[in-house]
């Protein structure tokens, strides 16, 4: 049998609202990864559709936790970061990555900071260009559409998007350091909604769809970006895991909206999990 792979989830915990390690923790657990966290910070909803929210910084944590876990001599087979906390986290997440990187450890980089045209409320215009800093670390980023024109310093542009728009994003991306890029939020039809995905290796650009459901619908970046790892750590190539990804999405939109559950709280997930199990081949139904 072989060896159970370990990684690390580098998100906040949002107390209320299915987003950061509340989906990440049980989506790579549920695929058979051990699966280490790293609090980057504590609130106590998202930041999506909610008020007065309680938000607590953990960077003076971060150092010392990555220091008892050298001193304990642990290995990593992925390093998967999102949300961080403060700009000041940057350059600790960076200096984590260099520590805890070995010659086959993935990391993957999710610059979660901003959504439909706007940067989040609690991060600042400097921590923009400090994502741009991490994302050269990575091996794949995961960013949105919005994510990606701040990341550019390019105006942000609202679809429908053409071929070449797309494709013109993923190569600037890849410019920045990674091997790989998946930019999520990507449409060309009223109708579907999907990722596109970009191997430098290769110049190989790939594209997944799935139907298109109208609204907002929180948390799914973090949701898309956990299973594109849990697909990649399980042996499946970028390109199906990004169709696990878009299908699973889509799956758990689409339960939602039908059981017509307040979207600010997140997507139904959960319900869902058995249909990603098998779609990874670790059980059969």
């Amino acid at each position: 049998m072989n060896k159970q792979k370990q990684v690390v989830a580098i998100h906040d915990i949002s107390c209320v609202g299915r987003c950061s390690l509340t989906v990440a923790l049980p989506i790579l657990s549920a695929a058979g990864l051990n699966t280490c966290v790293l609090p980057t910070a504590v609130l106590s909803t998202h930041t999506g559709g909610f008020f007065g929210f309680t938000y607590r910084d953990l960077t003076e944590d971060i150092r010392p936790i990555s220091e008892h876990w050298q001193s304990l001599d642990l290995k990593f087979d992925a390093l998967y970061s999102g949300f961080l906390g403060s700009f000041e986290q940057i350059d600790l997440i960076a200096e984590l990555f260099d520590t805890f990187r070995a010659e086959n450890t993935l990391i993957l980089v999710d610059p979660v900071m901003a959504d439909n045209g706007q940067i989040y409320s609690v991060y600042s215009p400097e921590m923009v260009k400090g994502m741009a800093k991490l994302c050269s670390k990575a091996d794949i980023i995961v960013p949105n559409m919005t994510e990606a024109c701040f990341i550019l310093n390019e105006p942000y542009k609202e679809g429908p998007y053409t071929k070449e728009y797309i494709e013109q994003m993923l190569k600037k991306l890849s410019t920045l350091g990674p091997k790989n890029v998946v930019l999520t939020g990507v449409w060309f039809n009223e109708n579907e909604l999907g990722a596109a995905s970009y191997s430098k290796e290769n110049g190989k650009i790939s594209y997944s769809f799935s139907k298109k459901i109208d609204g907002l619908f929180h948390g799914t970046g973090d949701i898309f970006g956990s299973t594109l790892l849990s697909g990649l750590m399980n042996g499946f190539s970028l390109d199906d895991s990004v169709k696990i990804a878009v299908d699973y999405i889509y799956r758990c939109i689409k339960l939602t909206d039908d059981m017509g559950l307040e979207r600010r709280y997140g997507v139904c997930f959960e319900k869902e999990l058995p249909w990603l199990i098998n779609k990874l081949g670790l059980i059969n139904t």
